[in-house]
């Protein structure tokens, strides 16, 4: 059994209201199709929740809640050494912490 790491490139972003924000982390590997990436928003005082999936065949997947919410794109970058979550028209309310495992 062996456990890679995911690192934040940055730990907090800001964005205006309106414009796009960008969370990335750094994959300690080059992900391959094994590999499987969830992203998690959790509200201040209230447990994680499931967002957004990426496999390292760049197959993705969104909760049933944001199925049919355009604002949210993942995907690998840098030769898949990396994941991406990127918002769109980024709202007041999508003010959270966000994780990806």
């Amino acid at each position: 059994v062996s456990c890679e790491e995911l690192t934040p490139v940055n730990n907090e972003e800001f964005s205006l209201e309106g414009s796009s924000v960008t969370l990335s982390y750094n994959y300690s590997k080059e992900a391959d199709v094994n590999d499987h990436f969830f992203w998690y928003r959790q509200y201040p005082g209230k447990p994680p929740e499931f967002i957004m999936y990426i496999s390292g065949s760049n197959i993705t997947k969104k909760a049933d809640s944001l199925k049919s919410e355009k604002r949210f794109f993942t995907e690998l970058y840098d030769k898949k050494r990396g994941v991406k979550l990127q918002i769109s028209s980024a709202a007041v309310t999508d003010s959270a912490l966000y994780y990806c495992a």
